[in-house]
């Protein structure tokens, strides 16, 4: 029989081959340096075959070899932890560690009303979050480090299974006095010739709102200077008129804009939305147990939208 790999050094294998610093992947490892070491050189020793370039000093470099065998690691680790995963949702559906990613435009405004609902429905449920960009959430949804996503759709989810479980229309935000606010509810045409304030680069609802604005790719160098890091940051900087933005009602909702000076109108434009969403890694044991979070998330975030306010403010 062949001997094989143990899980344990396939851990330590992947956190190296993340963080590319010794240090780093022990303490991501819950090991000591010098045992996350001694498991690396066992392993070339198992697989008489070299992991690292040692050649290159301090810097973690991987050989060819290496970096084939970090690729099938993961797989393997995916597989193992798959196993577990089947015996449990077996065992006791929607019970134990749920790992939830979560975009920086949905975490604030949903998840004070959506824990109270979870720890009500899922007692022995144990969730940890993280927020990040799209982008950012999917490689971790793809490495096994996240179990599933609440983000906008669509978006490059890299082949992960996905669910919509409501729609968030875009509201315009303008400053008090603004002649948009003349309107009941803002044409797209009318904010052409406006400073259209966004979040940075990375963020999905910029690429949204510069859709619904009619703007392509090429027209975002225009904006570059004034993007913001949130959405509470983007409200601030209407509020003091540097411009204008457009705003999802779920935040509206939160209250995004409470406190501030900011009048809010729709938008006269089909299409003025973003599709919330659920994803989760395609053929995954726990694949039932997410689906069913699909109408306790879909009920959760109509109550949600439902307290925005009904009707724009008019002077």
């Amino acid at each position: 029989m062949i001997p094989l790999p143990s899980p344990q050094q396939l851990r330590y294998l992947a956190a190296l081959a993340e963080s590319r610093h010794f240090g780093r992947a022990a303490l991501a490892c819950s090991v000591t340096q010098s045992t996350l070491s001694a498991g690396i050189l066992a392993l070339e020793r198992q697989l008489d075959a070299a992991i690292l370039d040692r050649t290159a000093g301090k810097h973690v470099v991987f050989t060819p070899l290496g970096l084939e065998l970090i690729e099938r690691s993961g797989a393997a680790l995916s597989a193992l932890e798959a196993v577990v995963e089947a015996a449990n949702a077996a065992r006791a559906p929607m019970s134990g560690p749920l790992r939830l990613g979560v975009i920086p435009t949905i975490g604030p405004f949903l998840l004070p009303r959506l824990m109270p609902v979870l720890r009500e429905g899922f007692p022995q449920l144990r969730l940890y979050l993280r927020e990040d960009t799209t982008a950012r959430l999917v490689e971790r949804l793809e490495a096994n480090r996240l179990d599933v996503l609440l983000v906008a759709l669509p978006c490059d989810c890299g082949g992960a299974d996905a669910s919509p479980i409501a729609r968030d229309e875009f509201l315009v935000a303008l400053p008090q006095g603004h002649r948009l606010t003349a309107h009941e509810k803002v044409p797209v045409a009318a904010l052409a010739g406006e400073r259209l304030l966004l979040l940075e680069d990375g963020h999905c609802l910029r690429d949204q709102a510069l859709a619904v604005c009619g703007l392509l790719a090429g027209d975002r160098d225009g904006h570059e200077g004034f993007a913001a890091t949130s959405l509470h940051t983007l409200t601030q900087m209407v509020a003091g008129g540097l411009g204008v933005t457009l705003l999802p009602r779920l935040a509206v909702s939160a209250g995004v804009t409470a406190g501030t000076d900011i009048a809010l109108r729709p938008v006269a434009a089909s299409g003025a939305w973003r599709t919330l969403g659920i994803a989760w890694r395609p053929n995954t044991p726990r694949a039932p147990e997410y689906r069913s979070l699909v109408p306790l998330l879909s009920e959760t975030c109509r109550e949600a939208l439902a307290s925005a306010p009904p009707e724009p403010t008019t002077e």
